[in-house]
């Protein structure tokens, strides 16, 4: 073993670093056969000491060949491992026995023995008391004393043990002089040879794999060029590219650049840590640490933006849309794969156009002063249509041109149905409000008998069609635009959002529901129940039919129905389009020439005309075309027409 001096010139040339580095590579590099001991060789009891031999083991078993899964599980490195392990492992045949015809002599028996101690006590060479020089003196005595000769060899390869060792740690001093007692051994040139060339390049490139320990020790692993570890381990291999020191140092050089970036990653840095790691690839692109290391940083990422992502989450509930959207982006930049960022795009999206509803979500307002809740609505997607009616359409009318495109930019949430006789019947009582039918007195109303709506002076907004006692599921009739408009200030008022009525566009865009066709179910009559419409198989209480209306076509129903007796559209809104025609929000004006683009009601201020947009349960086919409109005075109540709601987002 290296002496206290040898570890201080170790010390002098390389530091502990250098030392640990060049003892490891250089015994894989020379002796790649000795570089694992297994434990059970350190276990055995048997195995020789430090130094030291079993004198009776002087046959040595041929070493078995270690599964990967052995190496694997291996011990550390053999130079760390006694001399007596190495000599153990070393992969050279024993020399040939001799023919030995007669018993050995006591002198040469006593002069074995005499060796044999002086092996065990570890005078293995280098006088003339040496187990080798004895060992010697014996075979002079009697040349085919298998004794001799296999104590001989024992001393042979105990010395390439310790020479190995020796140039592994670096100890040139001590590998020469134990050198120089193999070479004055018999039989020992092919032993000497490979020894002589690792010595050689030992002493060729240790100066510069202990001018790289140092320039690591230094901090300069990789930088500033010109003058690093990385460069100086690159030229060691220019000259042996075989070289395990200069290996092991190259790894060691990208281990300082791997931890450059988790120190990055430490920090927030990403981009650094990012920098580093594609300086790290190209040193070892495959060594596990490498691979270690972007497995730790990908994890690291994944938790630093999933936790940026919870926060985004936590402004978008609290209605922070513009730092969400920043701290999403955040999240997106530290892992751009990221589960969930597309999902809580989707989020980000619905809260700047549905504010945080999802198209086609059905929801209601609690009221926030009185028990109740809004009408149920539907919240209708942002699109495009064309709306108005297009130019070859059979029966269109100047009011519904031009056709025109309409951008529904902003998400909105439409009643599903027609406010009921019930819930106006609640506004009415809460609010203490008196409807135009009972202030101005009256109703146009259905007269069964001359199958015409005639105006009956004490019909108001509690009775039906025709007259009579409505139930609370029908849609409320009879009321004046004004009436609608006081329902939705009122009701905006109760749940503290913004209600208000449909404009024409926000109307006809989800009465379509994508629909291009004339009606929403298709061009002509439907072939199931799908709306409360006029056909020719419906009949009046007293037999009348309808002189034009759809054909082959029954419903049920003469007059509105209950609200969602019939099918719901594409958007999931029910008697959109018959039942009752509906209030909207805009003046009346004869064509679409300069109407809004946007969807917005087109008003002018103290217009007294008002728009009736969708068929009623009394409409021909042509008024319920998707198209279809008609003006009327505010203040006009009809038992065709009724009003639902919409509310802002």
């Amino acid at each position: 073993m290296p002496s206290k001096e040898t570890v201080q010139r170790q010390g002098v040339f390389g530091g502990a670093l250098g030392v640990l580095v060049l003892a490891f590579g250089l015994t894989y590099h020379f002796f790649p056969e000795l570089f694992h001991v297994s434990p059970e060789e350190i276990a055995n009891p048997s195995a020789p000491g430090v130094g030291r031999a079993a004198p009776s083991s002087r046959t040595r078993a041929t070493p078995e060949t270690p599964s990967v899964q052995e190496e694997l599980n291996a011990g550390p490195p053999l130079t760390l491992a006694p001399t007596a392990v190495i000599a153990a492992r070393l992969a050279r045949k024993p020399a040939p026995l001799p023919e030995q015809t007669t018993a050995d002599p006591p002198e040469v028996k006593a002069l074995v023995e005499k060796a044999d101690k002086a092996f065990e006590a570890g005078h293995v060479a280098g006088d003339k008391n040496s187990a080798a020089a004895l060992y010697l003196a014996a075979l002079k005595l009697k040349a085919d004393s298998r004794a001799a000769v296999l104590g001989l060899d024992q001393v042979r390869t105990h010395l390439i043990a310790q020479i190995t060792q020796d140039i592994a740690v670096g100890d040139s001093g001590s590998a020469g002089s134990l050198l120089d007692n193999l070479k004055a051994l018999p039989n020992t040139a092919n032993d000497v040879a490979p020894l002589e060339a690792s010595m050689k390049t030992l002493l060729q490139v240790r100066p510069m794999l202990a001018q790289a320990a140092s320039l690591l020790q230094q901090g300069r692993a990789d930088k500033p060029a010109g003058d690093n570890a990385l460069e100086v381990y690159r030229q060691v291999q220019k000259l042996d590219p075989q070289n395990a020191v200069a290996a092991q140092g190259i790894l060691q050089v990208q281990r300082v650049v791997l931890d450059r970036a988790l120190a990055a990653v430490a920090q927030n840095d990403f981009a650094g840590a990012e920098q580093s790691m594609t300086e790290a690839t190209p040193i070892q692109p495959d060594s596990p640490q490498l691979h270690d290391v972007r497995n730790q940083i990908d994890s690291i990422r994944q938790q630093r933006a999933a936790n940026v992502l919870a926060q985004a989450r936590s402004a978008l509930d609290a209605g922070n849309i513009d730092l969400a959207k920043q701290l999403a982006g955040q999240a997106q930049s530290i892992s751009p794969q990221l589960a969930g960022l597309d999902e809580f795009e989707v989020r980000l999206t619905n809260a700047k156009l549905y504010a945080s509803f999802k198209p086609g979500q059905v929801f209601t307002d609690r009221y926030v002063d009185m028990n109740g809740q809004s009408p149920t609505m539907v919240v209708v997607p942002t699109g495009k249509f064309m709306m108005g009616a297009p130019e070859e359409e059979t029966g269109r009318t100047d009011a519904e041109t031009p056709q025109h495109e309409v951008a529904i930019d902003k998400g909105f949430a439409i009643a599903q149905t027609d406010v009921t006789v019930g819930q106006f019947r609640e506004f009415v009582r809460a609010s203490g409000y008196k409807p135009d039918s009972i202030t101005q007195g009256g109703a146009s109303v259905y007269d069964e008998r001359t199958g015409v709506m005639r105006d009956v002076s004490n019909a108001t907004w509690e009775d039906d069609y025709a007259g009579h006692t409505a139930a609370d599921t029908l849609p409320v009739v009879n009321i004046s635009w004004n009436d609608a408009h006081a329902y939705v200030q009122w009701l905006s008022q109760r749940t503290g959002k913004k209600y208000r009525l449909p404009s024409e566009a926000e109307f006809e865009y989800a009465l379509r529901a994508g629909s291009t066709s004339r009606y929403w179910w298709g061009s002509g009559t439907p072939k199931t129940k799908v709306e409360n419409l006029t056909g020719s198989l419906d009949r009046s209480p007293s037999g009348r039919r309808w002189s034009h209306a759809f054909d082959n076509y029954g419903d049920g129903h003469w007059g509105p129905a209950p609200v969602m007796s019939f099918a719901p559209n594409a958007f999931g809104l029910y008697d959109v389009d018959g039942n009752v025609s509906e209030w909207m929000a805009d003046c009346w004006h004869d064509n679409y020439v300069r109407a809004p683009v946007d969807g917005s009601a087109w008003i002018n201020p103290g217009c007294s005309v008002r728009v009736i947009r969708g068929g009623s349960w009394g409409s021909s086919p042509e008024q319920a075309n998707s198209a279809y409109r008609q003006g009327a005075d505010a203040s006009i109540r009809s038992g065709r027409v009724g009003f639902r709601v919409v509310r802002e987002l």
